[in-house]
């Protein structure tokens, strides 16, 4: 029986258009399945549904998507990842299905700054994640050196925190970003902490007032994929395909209503602050509370983004 399905050109061109014709022929499409995107039942008999192509460095993992949710794309992930997905996807990921109803604690990783004639602020993989379990974020190396050495420089990483902020009346999905350590420009002799201001020149802007969401940074966007987090993505810096900004260590778990939240309003509300400025929030109103105080400060930066894709 034909499918309602959506397959892209770049989809077809990754698989070719003999599986894509048997794609849209129903031969190899399932009926029912989980979207990849919002992680609720979806039919292809019923419903436009989109195919999305994984591809890793060696293999490629096709999942279906709510149309609705996000356009048929291929979407290039790291072969970790791709793993993770495909565990996901069968349901041989035993861990759960939904986060308990707090702010979620994320994982963390290195940030990326473009910088003329410099490398990146901290290119190097991130140290292994906190617990999504807790909403504490991710140690840093503590800097300190054996007595009698010089002070070794911490390598700053970024924990992101998930949690549903009330924006006027309608509850956001929002990741909160905040440095281990302060985050210095790539090649500044110097030691104060830049990290906002690197925001800025990407096109965050200062957040003075919750009650109203950020402006979009136009062509940054937030990557899920089987209901969790992947990466914040930027444009890259010589055109072409996003690069990540920000990228987990391993898929982020996102609560249920975190979900719900962005199936609802198709984008992300990003805020970001300096290096212990929000600290850990066990609950979201903590959470909010927190954002509240860095941004009467004037110590809160933001963006809107939507979904990779859309």
């Amino acid at each position: 029986m034909p499918r309602m399905l959506d397959v892209s050109n770049d989809v077809r061109a990754e698989i070719g258009d003999e599986e894509a014709d048997r794609l849209l022929a129903g031969d190899n499409a399932p009926g029912a399945y989980d979207c990849t995107s919002c992680r609720t039942p979806g039919n292809t008999e019923q419903e436009r549904t989109s195919t999305v192509l994984f591809v890793g460095q060696e293999t490629a993992v096709l999942a279906f998507a709510h149309a609705t949710c996000v356009p048929s794309q291929v979407v290039p992930v790291s072969e970790d990842q791709l793993r993770g997905a495909v565990r996901s996807i069968t349901g041989e990921d035993t861990a759960p299905s939904y986060a308990p109803p707090v702010a979620a604690a994320a994982h963390a990783a290195a940030p990326r700054f473009p910088a003329p004639a410099a490398p990146p602020a901290y290119p190097a993989p991130a140290p292994s994640p906190a617990s999504p379990a807790t909403a504490s974020h991710t140690s840093a190396p503590s800097g300190h050196a054996p007595s009698g050495h010089a002070p070794v420089p911490q390598q700053a990483v970024l924990g992101v925190t998930s949690g549903v902020v009330l924006v006027g009346q309608e509850a956001c999905p929002a990741l909160v970003v905040e440095p281990t350590a302060p985050i210095i420009r790539p090649g500044s002799p110097g030691h104060g902490d830049e990290f906002l201001q690197l925001l800025s020149e990407q096109g965050f802007a200062p957040v003075v007032d919750l009650s109203r969401p950020p402006a979009p940074n136009p062509g940054w966007s937030v990557l899920l994929a089987t209901g969790r987090l992947h990466a914040v993505l930027m444009p890259a810096p010589g055109g072409g395909r996003p690069v990540a900004w920000w990228q987990a260590h391993s898929p982020m778990p996102l609560s249920e209503g975190w979900r719900s939240a962005v199936g609802r309003t198709r984008k992300v509300l990003i805020y970001a602050a300096a290096a212990g400025t929000i600290g850990t929030q066990p609950r979201e109103d903590q959470l909010r509370a927190a954002l509240d105080r860095a941004a009467a400060r004037g110590a809160l930066v933001g963006a809107s983004m939507p979904l990779a894709g859309t």
